[in-house]
């Protein structure tokens, strides 16, 4: 069973609506408006709830928490040779590896 609490939940301000949102990331479809950025947070958390139940009692594949998936640390990502050969001669002139300056420059 899913505890929807552990999903993902962000409030940010919507300057188109005037109002706060309500996210989680792994709902990116649900979101809630709301005046109080509390009440945005409760009513995000409420529809998740609402959304993970119907779910369940419909036999639907729910999705895992984030917060509970294991990361490797490890992902692939293609880009052009030459870009890769780039990011390469920098981390070399930097006295890095190539994986070491990715990251660092991610972190950023």
């Amino acid at each position: 069973m899913v505890n929807y609490e552990h999903y993902t939940y962000r409030v940010l301000w919507s300057e188109d609506d005037k109002e706060y949102v309500g996210l989680c990331a792994e709902f990116p479809s649900l979101s809630h408006f709301d005046k109080n950025h509390i009440d945005a947070m409760q009513g995000i958390l409420n529809l998740v709830k609402d959304v993970v139940t119907d779910m369940q009692a419909n036999g639907e594949t729910i999705p895992v928490p984030l917060s509970e998936k294991h990361f490797s640390g490890k992902f692939q990502i293609r880009i052009p040779p030459e870009q890769h050969r780039n990011l390469a001669v920098i981390a070399s002139e930097q006295g890095v590896s190539l994986n070491r300056y990715i990251s660092a420059k991610l972190s950023e």
